[in-house]
């Protein structure tokens, strides 16, 4: 099932909310039409969906959830420790971005002027489902609602001359999430691949994660209490690079979507 929040025009089918809504995406756009099934409130328990359908085609989709935070976790692929001159860690590298980071599929990326060197990295992110602490990693996938894709922008100039990430992660902007939320299971051999302009600049299968889905959240919920809507980015493969005015940037996992945004200045 694909999740995803929308802006839903007063006129939409009968009894269904209008605004910022989250609602349930049908069809594989090839053999039936994609269509959106609006939702009475949220999709952390089971789904309220309304009768009727709207057209998918001209509406603003927003970001599929806006979490209370978002956990990173950094250098989690080998060849992106290694380009950043690190060595593995021994436990995962967690780091927070402010939740007004985020924006949705074809939101702008801002360019700030504090920095002269914004790189993309593609991740794939958690979506967690409910309120949990301490979760077993055989546990996991009873707490996570689905995924979506991510880019956790980063202005690495200003992560190496601060010694920590909290500026060079938390611009506005330096979150795009979506375009919605997969809950499906993801299908064995996914990959995550970041392209720029249309040229392939990362790619490399989950499974080269160091540690994996399930040891994250367990590691994540032994340190702090995750909401609904929580989001924990697991990391980028290598291949990270600039950003540039102009630039189109985009996140595609597998069995998930692909997220594009485009680069502007500030």
């Amino acid at each position: 099932m694909r999740i995803a929040r929308f802006s839903l025009p007063s006129d939409g089918p009968a009894g269904a909310p209008s605004g910022m809504v989250f609602a349930v995406i049908e069809g594989d756009g090839l053999t039936e039409p994609e269509v959106v099934r609006p939702m009475r409130g949220h999709p952390f328990g089971e789904p309220d969906l309304v009768d009727g359908t709207v057209p998918l085609a001209g509406l603003r989709m927003l970001p599929p959830v806006l979490p209370s935070k978002i956990v990173g976790i950094g250098q989690n692929y080998a060849g992106h420790a290694a380009e950043m001159g690190s060595a593995l860690p021994a436990d995962p590298l967690m780091f927070l971005k402010p939740n007004t980071a985020v924006v949705g599929p074809g939101a702008r990326i801002l360019l700030p002027e504090q920095s002269r060197q914004v790189e993309f990295e593609a991740e794939l992110a958690v979506v967690i489902g409910s309120l949990c602490r301490n979760v077993a990693a055989a546990d996991a996938a009873e707490v996570i609602l689905g995924y979506t894709c991510a880019n956790d922008v980063t202005a690495r100039d200003l992560q190496r001359s601060d010694g920590q990430w909290t500026r060079a992660k938390g611009f506005d902007t330096f979150c795009p999430l979506g375009p919605w939320i997969q809950t499906d299971p993801l299908p064995d051999g996914a990959q995550v691949t970041g392209t720029v302009n249309g040229d392939v600049r990362q790619q490399a299968p989950l499974s080269d994660l160091v540690f994996g889905v399930p040891e994250i959240v367990a590691h994540v919920t032994s340190v702090m209490t995750l909401l609904p809507g929580d989001v924990i980015l697991t990391g980028t493969p290598a291949g990270v690079g600039p950003l540039a005015d102009g630039d189109q940037v985009t996140v595609t996992i597998d069995g998930v979507g692909s997220l594009t945004n485009e680069v502007s200045l500030d």
